[in-house]
């Protein structure tokens, strides 16, 4: 089965055909950076960090773009509010959500636009839309004309008259329309400016990713992405402005990720119900938040609480037990045979479900079934190229939802010290063992999981490992 994309353009699965053969040009829109980076960011850049994971691992090379939002009103108000200079201020924030990408395993863009560093793009495509009438000047500012564009709310569903809900800028009166958004804002006291053709200003929120679009991937890319509170009006207006300008389609395929929600509300910074990505890294490991996002599909809401990190928790730990070395001598045979099977199931199983809209939650399901035969494999004396192949699939195709299966390093630190005690405890329990004392070979067992430590007992020897493995 070829790959099928659910696209919101279309309100249908669309099996994924690209412009180029073998090539894919993907834009998703980054982070306003003015505050730091919560989990809900972390959800979108995961999520298509997967996208673009499972793209290459079937073939095609991607070039991926995602930008910084370095010149917004939030971004000015903060930096006023803290005597700071806005562009040294989004700076800082913006190096801080590359160093969370890193510790989250999000694999480093082709290309991070700043709006700050793309102003001549900028300005040439408000020109551009100015000369063919999609734009108008008032008073040092810029509009777009949204009734010159015939196909206005094609996207989101909404008619023209239902534009101005939903968006950053505030009522004019003296707009052409009330839906009629900012292309140019003129320069204000307190604010960053430049220079333009319209006068100095800055620009205003849809026109930025237009223009970088253009920039870095052309004027058709295939696959457009973020969060699905941007559908209205920043994709929206970025179809219109981009589609007045070149005469192109935009985007082929536009792809949207539900909400994080923290007790039933979108997490957001104005909401202020939000954890962040530092708070969350405190406790927990990046698998676990990724395993978090991927027991649902992508565009659907995922709901954070105690509960459900927790489960989390407990699904990392059961897919790291797939990796625990094999503990007998048996490389032939039905048990080597059901598992040699089984890790071909698992990737067929796995592909099949990624291509069904990147389903996640059902390759994780093929992972989970593989973990089992592994376990059960070991547990009857597998061992050999059939079992070194099965944990190699597992790590493999974890690898392309970024799960690294490793463990923290601080966990790792902790049990080194432990380990002789755990190595000598189960000794002396061997020993009660053949001495037929089984009443303290069992307390000596039940106090070892007390303390977090499972014994695995196999004619070839007892095995121990930590729960959390």
């Amino acid at each position: 089965m070829a790959l099928r994309i659910y696209n919101t353009l279309t309100r249908q699965t669309e099996e994924f055909a690209p412009i180029e053969p073998g090539k894919v040009s993907m834009y998703v829109c980054g982070p306003t950076v003015y505050a730091d980076a919560h989990i809900g960011h972390a959800m979108a850049a995961i999520i298509f960090d997967t996208v673009r994971r499972y793209l290459t691992y079937q073939g095609y090379r991607v070039r991926f773009v995602t930008n910084f939002t370095d010149v917004d009103d939030k971004i000015i108000r903060r930096a006023n509010e803290q005597k700071r200079d806005p562009i040294e201020l989004a700076n800082h924030y913006a190096d801080e959500y590359l160093r969370h990408l890193r510790d989250l395993n999000v694999l480093e863009a082709d290309v991070y636009p700043r709006v700050s560093e793309e102003m001549g793009w900028i300005t040439q495509m408000i020109g551009g839309l100015e000369e063919e009438g999609y734009a108008y000047r008032l008073d040092g500012d810029v509009y777009f004309r949204v009734k010159r564009d015939a196909d206005y709310g094609r996207l989101s569903g909404r008619r023209l008259e239902e534009a101005m809900s939903g968006t950053r800028v505030e009522e004019d009166a003296r707009k052409e329309h009330p839906g009629d958004f900012a292309l140019w804002k003129s320069a204000k006291p307190g604010e960053p400016s430049w220079e333009s053709p319209f006068g100095p200003g800055r620009p205003g929120w849809h026109i930025e990713c237009s223009a970088m679009c253009l920039h870095h991937l052309g004027e058709v890319v295939d696959i457009h992405g973020g969060g699905n509170d941007l559908i209205f009006p920043h994709h929206e207006n970025e179809i219109a402005q981009s589609e007045s300008y070149t005469g192109k389609e935009f985007a082929r395929y536009w792809m949207h990720n539900g909400m994080l929600q923290l007790a039933g509300e979108k997490m957001s910074k104005s909401l202020g119900n939000l954890i962040t990505i530092d708070q969350f890294l405190k406790e927990h490991s990046a698998d676990a938040l990724r395993l978090l996002i991927f027991t649902g599909h992508y565009r659907k809401p995922v709901v954070y609480s105690a509960e459900t990190v927790e489960s989390a928790e407990r699904s990392l730990a059961r897919l790291r037990s797939g990796l625990r070395p094999a503990q007998g001598n048996a490389s032939t045979g039905e048990a080597a045979d059901k598992l040699r099977v089984a890790t071909e199931e698992a990737r067929a199983g796995y592909i099949a479900a990624m291509d069904d809209d990147f389903n996640t939650a059902g390759a994780l399901a093929t992972l989970f079934e593989l973990v089992r035969a592994i376990n059960t494999a070991r547990t009857a004396g597998v061992t050999g190229p059939f079992y070194d192949a099965a944990q190699q699939t597992l790590r493999e195709l974890a690898g392309i939802l970024g799960i690294t299966l490793e463990e923290p390093a601080a966990a790792a630190a902790s049990d080194v010290a432990a380990r002789p005690f755990i190595d000598l405890l189960v000794a002396v329990r061997g020993d009660l063992r053949t001495a037929r004392q089984w009443a303290l070979a069992d307390k000596v067992r039940d106090g070892l999981k007390g303390l977090g430590v499972t014994l695995e007992d196999s004619p070839d020897g007892t095995n121990w490992r930590f729960e959390s493995e």
